[in-house]
């Protein structure tokens, strides 16, 4: 392996290491009780070698979910028409009940969702990761208003759908029991999608 290699790969272990640390205090303690020194002294490092890998304390809990900010752009490149890959893509996500579908009920994931939905200052930097991951879409789509249009769509469907799975798991039901329901109503949004965005079908 390359030395090149192998500092990347120790640097994303530092950021995975740092941010599973921080995340651990935050659900413990509540986003707002836990200061970024607390977070630092926990990882072992110093405050501005912290700062180096998440310029925001909200980064920390959001770099879980860094990796999927361009999935639909990478999905869409894939080769198939847009909406069919996006379709195939989101349901299998709900197959293997990957958290970011909202339909996964481990007790991690509930903790991390709990804590994503229900501090403020993360919503509003969940909005801005749903901005980038549009924008990527858009620009994939041919970057025009059309483009923007359709992505601005895509993304927003996606969104709900998860939204309403979490809402339920979080309301007590096992993902189990709600499997069929999020794939029916996927299968639903997708459907009026296609009717609106023919040429992305």
């Amino acid at each position: 392996m390359s030395e090149m290699g192998l500092r990347e790969r120790k640097r994303r272990r530092m950021f995975q290491v740092v941010s599973d640390i921080a995340i651990g205090l935050f659900v413990e303690k509540g986003f707002d009780a836990v200061s970024v020194a607390e977070v630092a002294a926990a990882a072992e490092i110093s405050k501005p070698t912290l700062f180096r890998y998440f310029p925001a304390k909200e980064d920390l809990v959001l770099h879980r979910i860094a990796d999927h900010e361009g999935e639909a752009a990478r999905v869409v490149g894939e080769g198939a028409a847009p909406l069919v890959a996006l379709r195939r893509h989101f349901l299998e996500g709900l197959e293997r009940s990957d958290p970011v579908t909202g339909l996964n009920d481990h007790p991690d994931v509930l903790a991390f969702h709990r804590l994503l939905y229900g501090t403020p200052s993360l919503v509003a930097r969940l909005h801005t990761h749903l901005e980038r991951s549009e924008a990527a879409l858009a620009e994939a789509l041919g970057g025009d208003l059309n483009a923007r249009l359709a992505a601005g769509q895509i993304i927003a469907v996606q969104r709900i759908l998860a939204q309403e799975n979490w809402r339920r798991i979080a309301a007590g039901e096992r993902a189990a029991d709600v499997r069929e329901d999020a794939v029916a109503a996927a299968e639903r949004a997708f459907a009026l999608l296609a009717a609106g965005l023919p040429h992305l079908a």
